[in-house]
């Protein structure tokens, strides 16, 4: 008798469509990547403190439990969403990094932290945000303090030729890297000019700014110290 009324229950004539549809069961690496797409998406648009387990469970469609099985809570669910989106960031600066002008070296860079606000924008808006958890995997800041490290070698080899102290690279680099990635958080939200016009605006002052560098900089104002 069972066995009848689930085949009535699931039954469809010719021109009817099937009352239910069977759930398939995520593996567990599934599970864990659907959680990830999730938080990314709501840590993105409400932050950290605006996203709730419960908020996210529901969005995955499980109970709590699973998010904590998988994560041990929002908080490790965030560090890994930082995580990999420092990596991609790192990644896509680093690998970008392939001419040998040093001027076009400035033009990959800056493109490239603007192709990741473009096509990766939530992770953008995450990585911005000041992190709220002290075991967090990192921070903005320190994304941009590795990504000068890379710059280091190729301004250190630079200023080597034109005579200037090559200790003062990793100074330069990080103002560098630094006024690219304030122009991108502006530009996260303005979208204007478009991207390749506002990488031309950032490497025409860096460019002419290091073009015209002082050996020894001095102060003109009446402070000195």
């Amino acid at each position: 008798m069972i066995d009848a009324v689930a085949t009535d229950s699931s039954s469809t004539s010719s021109n009817d469509k099937p009352r239910r549809t069977r759930r398939t069961r995520m593996t567990g690496a599934e599970r864990r990547q659907q959680l990830l797409e999730i938080g990314r998406t709501l840590f993105a648009a409400k932050g950290f403190e605006g996203t709730s387990v419960e908020e996210i469970a529901a969005k995955a469609g499980v109970s709590k439990p699973v998010v904590y099985e998988h994560f041990g809570g929002k908080e490790g669910l965030y560090a890994v969403v930082v995580d990999r989106e420092m990596r991609c960031l790192l990644d896509m600066v680093t690998s970008s990094l392939t001419a040998g002008h040093p001027r076009e070296l400035c033009e990959q860079a800056a493109f490239a932290l603007l192709d990741y606000i473009e096509e990766y924008t939530d992770g953008f808006r995450i990585l911005v945000r000041d992190s709220p958890i002290p075991q967090s995997t990192g921070s903005f800041a320190s994304l941009i303090s590795d990504i000068a490290t890379q710059v280091e070698d190729i301004l250190g080899r630079e200023f080597k030729s034109r005579g200037f102290d090559p200790k003062l690279a990793p100074l330069y680099a990080q103002a560098l890297v630094g006024m690219v990635a304030l122009t991108g958080q502006w530009w996260l939200d303005v979208r204007r000019p478009k991207k390749a016009e506002v990488a031309a605006h950032l490497v025409n002052l860096a460019w002419h700014g290091l073009d015209g560098l002082e050996a020894k900089p001095h102060l003109i104002g009446r402070r000195k110290n």
